[in-house]
């Protein structure tokens, strides 16, 4: 998908084009062959995705609950559990084209905002702070969000659109659109990136700022030692090189 046409995709969503739930879970649908190249076979993602599982189950709960039938909704979340291993509270609000990569281990809290587009993988957790009902506890993903295996996001916070999070970050304030974020806490280390990460899924390109880091402390280091070696060469009566 290019930009033009993810561009159009967002302004048919916006214009309220796409509401309907069985339109969305189509959605849902294709974009597994978009961003799974494993998936090959219709039967093989409706039968053996417990991603998708989970999400078609959590469109009907969330639907129940906003019908005050909060009971079922949660009943049905509990069954969506025990089948995938994929926790979402029925009251969390999910855009369309949503996709959850192997799943296991994912939690989504009550007061989460997901956008369109938006991809998570095992172990992400979207979770809250503070125990203030009535108040937005866990956090905002915009459009185009890629969360890499085990990150945390907590708290009301936003992360911006087409922003990555690196596998096991731990992020806790908002994120700028289009950045990369690594590390215990979250830090920025790229920004103003080009397209969205889901049109890619380069998991390996991450920067690690701290091994980067080190070794600009070791170019210093080096540096100093062969000034120092210089210095120590040279006779007291020498003059210093140029």
């Amino acid at each position: 998908m290019s930009l033009a046409e993810a561009r159009r995709e967002k302004l048919k969503v916006a214009e309220g084009r796409e509401t309907s739930l069985r339109q969305i879970l189509v959605r849902d649908f294709r974009v597994i062959f978009e961003r799974d190249p494993a998936a090959r076979s219709t039967l093989a993602v409706l039968l053996t995705y417990p991603g998708y599982h989970a999400v078609v189950l959590h469109r009907i709960a969330h639907r129940l609950y906003r019908w005050r039938l909060t009971l079922l909704a949660r009943i049905i979340a509990l069954f969506a559990r025990f089948l995938t291993g994929v926790e979402i509270h029925p009251a969390a609000r999910i855009g369309p084209g949503f996709f959850i990569d192997h799943g296991m281990g994912v939690v989504i809290g009550e007061t989460t905002v997901i956008g369109s587009d938006v991809t998570l993988y095992q172990g992400v957790s979207l979770g809250g702070t503070g125990k203030d009902r009535g108040q937005k506890r866990h956090p905002t993903l915009g459009d185009h969000v890629l969360v890499g295996a085990g990150a945390k996001i907590l708290g009301n916070v936003t992360i911006g659109e087409g922003v990555r999070v690196g596998s096991n970050a731990v992020v806790l304030r908002s994120i700028p659109p289009h950045s990369t974020v690594v590390g215990i806490p979250g830090r920025v280390v790229r920004t103003k990136e080009t397209g969205y990460p889901e049109w890619t899924l380069n998991h390996q390109d991450m920067p690690d700022p701290t091994q980067e880091r080190l070794e600009q402390l070791e170019q210093a280091v080096a540096l100093l030692s062969r000034e120092m070696a210089r210095l120590k060469g040279a006779s007291p009566g020498d003059p210093p090189s140029a």
